[in-house]
């Protein structure tokens, strides 16, 4: 059995966003717990929990926050685990102040980073994580990826069926 991935929000309003990396990820049959957490209104917790979760079997962990957006460099700064940011939209910057604050972390506090509301993104990367220690996952994203080359392949096959582009 895989382990599982935590998803935690710095926010309830994240909950639009991160919908696309639950839905990924159950996807692919991976355990999820969601979570809201604040790395600046509930420190000690997100603390506690990031400290905790390689024992409580998560394997991956997906934070998502807009903003100054440091929830996911305060966990990866409490855990050894992979740690994924998504860089959440907020109305002052379109996202920009939470993925420069996602993504710009300091040596040896590594946050992997997916782009602005990128939470299906976040998903995939997470069951691809988990793929090198579960072969049913790995089948899944196999079968994901053949599905996206078919249907690529029969969108360009429409497309050269048509003229208008041709003339």
């Amino acid at each position: 059995m895989s382990k599982k991935v935590a998803i935690i929000m710095g926010s309830d309003s994240d909950l639009p966003i991160v919908k696309g990396a639950i839905t990924t990820l159950k996807g692919f049959g991976i355990t999820i717990e969601v979570h809201v957490m604040s790395a600046h209104r509930t420190p000690e917790q997100v603390s506690t929990f990031a400290s905790a979760a390689r024992s409580n079997d998560f394997g991956v962990i997906i934070a998502a926050a807009g903003k100054a957006a440091h929830l996911a460099g305060v966990i990866a700064a409490h855990t050894t685990l992979p740690v994924i940011g998504i860089p959440c939209t907020s109305t002052s910057l379109d996202g920009l102040d939470a993925l420069l604050s996602t993504v710009q972390m300091p040596k040896g506090i590594p946050v992997a980073t997916v782009a602005i509301d990128g939470a299906d993104n976040a998903g995939i990367l997470a069951a691809q994580i988990l793929s090198i220690s579960d072969e049913k996952v790995a089948e899944k994203l196999e079968k994901m990826k053949n599905n996206m080359i078919k249907e690529i392949l029969e969108k360009d096959e429409r497309l050269q069926t048509e003229i208008w582009w041709k003339m």
